[in-house]
This record gives C-alpha cells, sequence and structure tokens, in this order.
C-alpha cells in the first residue's frame, strides 16, 4: 500500500507515541503479577489448598498469553511496550515456576538438567530474536516453539498440583511433559538458530505467539 506521494504506507507503530495502557497490555502486565506469588510457593507447597491456588493462578496465567495476542491482533491494538512485555512476561513465569518447583523437590535434582535447558533455551532465542531486531528481521514464532509452550505449561500446571488431583498422578503426568517439552525447546531451538545463520536475511511479518 502506499500515500499519495507515491511513498510505502508506514506501520501504525511508526507513528508517534503510542497507547500504553490498553487492554492487550494490561492483561500482559497483570500476568507479571503471578511471579512474585510463585516465590511464595515454597511456603504453601506442603499445603494441598495452596499448591491447587498456585497451580490455578499459574494456568489462569498461561491462558491469558493467548488471550492478551488474540486481542491485540483482532483490535489492532499491537504496540512496541506490547512487544516487549508478552515474550518477558511469558519468560519471567516459566522460568520463575521452574526454578522454585525445583527448589521445593516437585521437579527432582536429577532432572534440574531439564530446567537448565529450558530457561538455557529461552535466553538464547531472546538474544538471538534481538540481534536479528537490530539487523532489521523478524524471526516469527515457529509451530514448534507452541507445540513446545503447551507441553511446558502443562508441565508447570501438573507440578504445581498436589500429587495426586483428581486421581491423577499429576506428579509424573508433569514430568512426562517436562522432558517432552525440553526435547521440543531444544528442537525448536536449533531451528531458530538454523533459520537465523541459513537465511538469506528476508525480513518475516511477525504472527504473535510463544516462541
Amino acid at each position: 500500500m502506499a500515500t499519495s506521494l507515491g511513498e510505502p504506507a508506514r506501520s501504525p507503530l511508526a507513528h508517534g507515541p503510542e497507547r500504553i495502557w490498553n487492554l492487550p497490555n494490561t492483561i500482559t502486565i497483570l500476568r507479571t503479577a503471578v511471579v512474585p506469588i510463585l516465590l511464595f510457593f515454597p511456603l504453601v507447597a506442603e499445603s494441598r489448598l495452596g499448591s491447587h491456588v498456585t497451580a490455578w493462578l499459574f494456568i489462569v496465567a498461561a491462558v491469558t498469553d493467548i488471550v492478551d495476542g488474540w486481542l491485540a491482533r483482532r483490535g489492532a491494538q499491537v504496540t512496541r511496550i506490547g512487544k516487549l512485555l508478552d515474550p518477558l512476561a511469558d519468560k519471567l513465569l516459566v522460568a520463575t515456576a521452574l526454578i522454585v518447583l525445583l527448589s521445593v523437590g516437585r521437579i527432582p535434582t536429577w532432572a534440574a538438567g531439564l530446567v537448565v535447558v529450558i530457561v538455557g533455551r529461552e535466553l538464547a532465542v531472546t538474544g538471538l530474536r534481538g540481534l536479528a531486531s537490530a539487523g532489521g528481521r523478524v524471526m516469527a514464532a515457529s509451530g514448534l516453539g507452541k507445540i513446545k509452550t503447551v507441553f511446558q505449561n502443562i508441565a508447570i500446571g501438573a507440578l504445581l498440583f498436589p500429587d495426586p488431583t483428581l486421581g491423577l498422578p499429576a506428579h509424573r503426568i508433569g514430568m512426562f511433559c517436562l522432558f517432552l517439552a525440553a526435547a521440543l525447546t531444544l528442537w525448536s531451538g536449533y531451528h531458530y538458530f538454523a533459520e537465523y545463520f541459513g537465511s538469506d536475511g528476508a525480513a518475516q511479518e511477525p504472527t504473535g505467539g510463544s516462541t
């Protein structure tokens, strides 16, 4: 699309100050409020009620990641600050939950490597996307990354619940999904780096969602 002067139309993000406190960004900021709550999990981990409350708070926060992205795209409310806050909120939430679960023994010490792999990959891909952005490229979220996020959230939610819950072996389910998430983490991370170093440098349009 071009302007009347024949110049390319600019993105809405390029037009001066943007509205920070729109609904999608507000939901994202509220999601980050769950992070300090997770830090108190070691104090309530022995309580079934405390575990249930924390698990449900995490699940609600994880679901809002889908909601705020959908609202932003549907209502044309994508902002620069939203593009920064959304992935930051997701990574803070996941990293905090995994470290806390490891500290209380819900993730056994022998599985600490899984936590290192997941958190390390998130940091590495975030840095890679920052490099790409500085070079004028946008690395869109991959389908593999989204599947990884689903298993990652299921694993964390299940491990936050007391074992058993509703007659189900929450810990076994959580650990199984954590192994799958770690495998998908490595696989999707490899694809991001292969794309960055093997592509021709053409920019992609952002699709939103988790990485």
